[in-house]
């Protein structure tokens, strides 16, 4: 079923495909998968080329655009774009608390969540290019965990692809999760002295409310438990490009006066949940950890593993003296399935993801060093989520592969910058800078 309708200077149309969950076992079960086709509205009767965009994440729905913001209006100037909702999320067959149980108990749950990393999603990209382009290769976008996406298309179905371009998702090629989070820690204490430094009033009030939160239960209004350490989880606005200003003025409105004294204001609280809750995408919780799974090693809760090898960042030490707390950033914790009630139901399922010991290899380093598909990739200068050594080792695996490093943009810069780092990252594919 397709439905075709216009917004201002584009036309739009549904595609619904039919996948299989396991696509080593294609007479199986099939899953659903959505897809917004854009074009421009001057050139929607055009033969033009297509450009498959792959969100960040994991767990999240293609953007929503209105119009052509961002990167979508360069794009469209001469693509034919496709958003994908990747499998699990956004108007594809969802997975989350609702709908998982139709699965069974959490050991059916957590085998069905193995067919949602990046190799499933690129063998679904496989399965529904040649319905659109006629066999055609296309050009793959991919943001974030998009880009992971993009590393394992080229490591198992070039022949799929004219072009990629990748933003702020260089993943590393044999890392256990326990070196990104090594990696990643000390990237986020930066992040957060970068902060103070802007706001230093912002330290006072980190203090502040944490010390509220280590002696007083909070209950956010839709359920969600406020621990200190999902206070201290709110780090992961700072990989953005205006995540500090956000993150200053959330914490600016945190307390007002009551007639039982000093409380967390019912507008912090509202603005808090919407920003901790994982509701909307429980996926990114289930299987954050997993897609850094490759070997017999089991992830085993990297991050909070991890963590403890950082002693600065416990709260309650820290406020037994004088320092600044510190955030954390983009992590999955065990006690965010206590604390979350979207998350609570697959607490058993998380486990059992993280004990897991039989993940597939995501990436053929031989076949990467001989790539012949144009790639070029934006590294952010200490990005945040993704570690920039670990990027540009990857950079160099891959033969060909073009890179532009920089300072001026956090991990959102292809949002934030508009048409510009799109523009500059499908030049450098062509030769043309």
């Amino acid at each position: 079923m397709t439905a075709t309708y216009r917004q201002p200077g584009v036309v739009l149309t549904d595609h619904h495909f039919t996948v299989p969950l396991d696509h080593d076992t294609p007479e199986g079960e099939t899953i659903e998968l959505y897809a917004r086709e854009v074009v421009a509205g001057d050139k929607a009767r055009q033969d033009l080329p297509w450009l498959v965009y792959l969100q960040g994440g994991p767990g999240f729905g293609a953007n929503r655009f209105v119009g052509r913001p961002a990167w979508l209006g360069r794009a469209l100037k001469e693509f034919r774009v496709l958003l994908l909702d990747q499998r699990g999320t956004g108007h594809s067959t969802p997975a989350n608390r609702q709908t998982l149980p139709l699965r069974g108990g959490p050991a059916e749950q957590a085998d069905y969540l193995t067919h949602f990393r990046s190799d499933s999603i690129v063998r679904d990209c496989e399965t529904i290019r040649p319905q659109l382009t006629g066999g055609a290769p296309w050009t793959v976008l991919g943001q974030s965990f998009g880009g992971f996406c993009a590393v394992n298309y080229l490591s198992t179905a070039p022949e799929g692809l004219s072009a990629a371009v990748i933003t702020g998702g260089l993943p590393s090629l044999d890392a256990h999760a326990d070196d990104v989070y090594r990696a990643a820690y000390p990237r986020i204490e930066r992040k957060v002295a970068a902060h103070y430094a802007r706001y230093p009033q912002d330290v006072e009030r980190a203090r502040r409310i944490a010390d509220h939160l280590l002696n007083h239960e909070v209950v956010l209004p839709n359920g969600y438990r406020l621990t200190v350490e999902a206070f201290q989880s709110l780090g992961i606005l700072l990989g953005g490009g205006e995540g500090s200003h956000r993150l200053h003025f959330l914490l600016e409105e945190a307390f007002v006066r009551t007639p039982q004294g000093p409380a967390l204001s019912d507008a912090f609280q509202e603005e808090v949940q919407g920003l901790l809750s994982f509701a909307g995408h429980p996926l990114y919780a289930l299987v954050h950890e997993a897609i850094y799974g490759q070997d017999d090693r089991p992830t085993a809760w990297s991050a909070e593993r991890v963590r403890a090898e950082f002693p600065q960042f416990d709260a309650a030490k820290t406020l037994t003296g004088d320092g600044p707390l510190l955030f954390t950033g983009e992590s999955i914790h065990p006690w965010m399935f206590e604390t979350d009630p979207a998350l609570r139901p697959l607490r058993e399922t998380a486990e059992l993801l993280a004990a897991r010991t039989d993940w597939k290899p995501l990436y053929d380093s031989a076949r990467l060093a001989a790539n012949a598909v144009p790639v070029a990739a934006a590294v952010y200068h200490d990005d945040m989520y993704v570690d920039t050594t670990h990027s540009l080792q990857t950079a160099r695996a891959i033969r060909g592969l073009r890179t532009w490093v920089t300072d001026e943009f956090e991990h959102d810069g292809v949002r934030a910058g508009g048409p510009r780092v799109l523009d500059r990252l499908l030049a450098l594919t062509r030769d043309e800078v």
